[in-house]
């Protein structure tokens, strides 16, 4: 989702910039570390002035003043629900007090007024239970969602119509995205910033904040169920391994072979421990690697799906286009910053691929989970694909 258009004034009125406005809902009985994930991620991206990309307001439902969280303290908020009506992007925290929206699956009137103020177009998300508000405004019919894993069966139950999947760190559904609990709150975030300005933004953003620019599987891998013996190896040394080639082949019982296993055990293990197979695992990060050289070099299309391990420039648009819904060549549009777009003007360094200067900004916006496609077994051919 292209973010809303706004004829509101900004912060720098002189230039025409005006960051990104992102509204976050304080509703009673809040969680402070969720509230606080918008504030961190959102509030670090700039672009090459030195200026703030987003911009991130707190707001309740109430006219300004206190609002309750689930800790001995409550916090003073400065907005009511007015700023919603500014808003570009609107995020809801989980909370413990949400009342009939969570037993019943009904908005409060203060609630259902405050939405009522959201413009057309607005991008909206929720952290963990939160869903349970969009879910009672009716946005989430027929759409996928998820929220933490422990409270899936129940948002399910509540509301039929909701395609609830529990599995998952976060969905995208386009102008809609769901979390799961907590620190997936920040996979969202993050994967908010990605798609607005780019990999190299948002891992700036993650390491700043001292987390992975992206995690690999769902939370599926930490609902609590049978866990393997401890003493037992991991598959840490495998994934380093294949990480540091993976412009090569790479064979299953190769990485297996790192772990002294057989591949059924370490194909379980690795499942286990990351919540995805090896094979969707490497397609992963070989679509992280593409981003990458496409954002940050002027290797052509070409050359960057052989670094990358597709082997072949049509390998690397088919996993491109599954996993980000664009081309090679439109993500290098979009994704190229100012002073890189200047330079492929300059004569000669116009890349193979017929890439060029961006005639304006675009964002990937494709539904989808974190949960990643099916994979061939073409993923451990012996071919140049990897």
């Amino acid at each position: 989702m292209t973010p809303a258009s706004h004829s509101a004034p900004g912060p720098f009125p002189a230039t025409g910039f005006r960051p990104h406005r992102v509204v976050v809902l304080a509703l009673d009985g809040l969680l402070p570390f969720e509230l606080g994930i918008p504030h961190r991620i959102f509030g670090r991206p700039k672009d090459a002035l030195g200026r703030h990309l987003y911009e991130v307001v707190t707001c309740s439902v109430r006219p300004p003043g206190p609002v309750e969280t689930d800790a001995d303290f409550a916090i003073h908020v400065a907005h009511g629900p007015e700023a919603l009506a500014d808003a570009d992007t609107v995020i809801i925290p989980a909370s413990y007090e949400l009342g009939p929206v969570h037993a019943e699956g009904v908005l409060t009137e203060e609630l259902a007024a405050a939405l009522a103020r959201l413009r057309p177009g607005t991008r909206l998300a929720s952290i963990c239970t939160g869903v349970y508000v969009l879910a009672a405004a009716g946005l989430l019919d027929g759409r996928p969602a998820t929220t933490h894993w422990a409270d899936a069966a129940r948002l399910q139950r509540l509301f039929p119509k909701v395609r609830v999947d529990p599995d998952v760190l976060f969905i995208d559904d386009g102008d809609v995205l769901t979390s799961a609990g907590v620190a997936a709150g920040i996979d969202l975030c993050l994967h908010m910033v990605r798609r607005d300005h780019g990999a190299a933004v948002a891992n700036d953003v993650a390491r700043r904040t001292v987390v992975p620019p992206h995690r690999d599987g769902g939370q599926a891998q930490y609902i609590e169920r049978p866990v393997p013996d401890p003493q037992q190896a991991s598959t840490t040394t495998a994934r380093a391994w294949a990480l540091g080639r993976l412009h090569e082949p790479i064979q299953l019982r190769d990485m297996a072979a790192q772990e002294s296993m057989s591949v059924r055990t370490f194909t379980r293990r690795f499942r286990e421990e990351t919540g995805v197979s090896p094979g969707q695992w490497l397609t992963q990060q070989r679509v992280e690697r593409a981003r990458h050289l496409l954002e940050t070099t002027d290797r052509t299309v070409d050359q960057v799906a052989r670094d990358a391990g597709f082997g072949t420039a049509q390998s690397m648009r088919q996993h491109l286009q599954a996993a980000l819904g664009v081309t090679p060549t439109a993500y290098r549009r979009t994704f190229r910053t100012e002073k890189d777009r200047k330079i492929w003007k300059t004569p000669g360094r116009t890349g193979k691929d017929g890439t060029g200067p961006s005639r304006g900004r675009q964002n990937v916006s494709t539904p989808r989970a974190t949960r990643p496609a099916s994979v061939s077994a073409a993923a451990f051919s012996k071919s140049s694909t990897g």
